[in-house]
């Protein structure tokens, strides 16, 4: 059992870790900081890579039988995932956008 806490607050690091990540790429692409921002969107992809192979460890070992009980704080860990995966894409797009943004500005200026 608790091994099964310890997995399942690991998932919530990660995840919390990815979402942490891409928004603070999306405030760094703000001040149009690039390389910031790229290198935290990566953050934020690894983190979730993470946290998503440890997903797929429980779902593994789970067989879809109810091995594992679902219980609020694994529940909670998936919230956490999926939020920031959310999170990521939509940072990826907004980060494109910004970058977009800037260089019709720049066009326009010259």
């Amino acid at each position: 059992m608790q091994e099964l806490e310890s997995t399942v607050m690991a998932l919530i690091i990660h995840a919390g870790e990815a979402r942490s990540s891409a928004m603070q790429a999306l405030q760094a692409a703000r001040k149009y900081q690039w390389g910031e921002a790229d290198e935290l969107l990566e953050n934020a992809g690894s983190a979730a890579r993470e946290a998503h192979k440890i997903q797929t460890a429980l779902i593994g070992a789970d067989e879809g039988c109810g091995k594992i009980s679902v219980s609020l704080i694994l529940v909670h860990a998936q919230d956490h995932l999926m939020n920031a995966m959310l999170c990521r894409d939509l940072v990826e797009e907004l980060i494109y956008l910004h970058r977009e943004v800037q260089e019709m500005s720049k066009a326009n200026t010259q």
